[in-house]
């Protein structure tokens, strides 16, 4: 049987509901999805738009990676909801803490990826997660980080210039006619890291609605990752 990619479809994977213990004291609500039948080869820590904007671990980009990409590209993907937001999943413990108080639980996060050895870890921010994983990436042995749609609002020039010579990988996917931070003014804010890899999609939009958007993100994280899987089929 043959299945079309595209929406909410969600391919097989081994997908595991995970507690995330944060040094605060928290639970988190989240899931690991991992490949069916064999290791992964790298995996992604996925952070979630702005909670009070309605951002949680189902935001359909982060969704669809967890659907897709351990059966397309054989990645893990780690997702979980911030602390103090609810989704189908369940409820985070906890309150908002305005991009700080969630260090803690990006720090429960990578202590799963440790504790499960998973490979080659990427963080992979969108919007808010952005700035959570700008702030406090650096802390963990991550291959590198992946922006979707940066706005750059709480991440300082401080934090950007941290990543200058860090050895880690940093990847910008910056939407064209974005709300908060376009192509144009993202080169500015990132020249203070030589090595950041800018990349500006035509058309493309905050949210990234669309299958046609949906495929762009999916394939520039593949690329990373795992860029022998590409070109990512439109079926399976």
């Amino acid at each position: 049987m043959t299945i079309e990619i595209r929406g909410g479809v969600e391919l097989p994977a081994r997908r595991e509901t995970v507690a995330l213990h944060t040094s605060d004291g928290l639970t988190l609500v989240g899931e690991l999805s991992l490949p069916l039948e064999t290791a992964p080869v790298a995996t992604i820590v996925a952070l979630h738009p702005l909670p009070t904007g309605g951002g949680f671990m189902d935001s359909h980009i982060i969704r669809k990676a967890a659907a897709r990409l351990p059966a397309l590209a054989d990645i893990a993907v780690l997702r979980f909801n911030f602390r103090g937001v609810h989704s189908p999943h369940g409820t985070s413990e906890g309150t908002f803490g305005d991009g700080i108080d969630e260090q803690y639980d990006l720090a429960a996060a990578m202590d799963l990826v440790l504790q499960r050895r998973l490979p080659h870890p990427w963080i992979v921010g969108w919007s808010f997660g952005t700035e959570v994983a700008l702030s406090y990436g650096l802390r963990y042995p991550i291959d590198g980080a992946i922006l979707l749609s940066p706005p750059l609002r709480r991440a300082t020039d401080a934090d950007l210039a941290a990543w200058a010579g860090s050895g880690k990988r940093l990847v910008a996917i910056v939407p064209e006619l974005d709300d908060y931070l376009r192509p144009a003014e993202a080169a500015t804010r990132f020249a203070i890291v030589p090595e950041v890899e800018l990349v500006a999609v035509a058309g493309g939009k905050h949210l990234w609605v669309g299958e046609a958007q949906t495929s762009r993100v999916l394939t520039e994280i593949v690329a990373r990752l795992n860029p022998g899987a590409l070109p990512l089929p439109s079926e399976f």
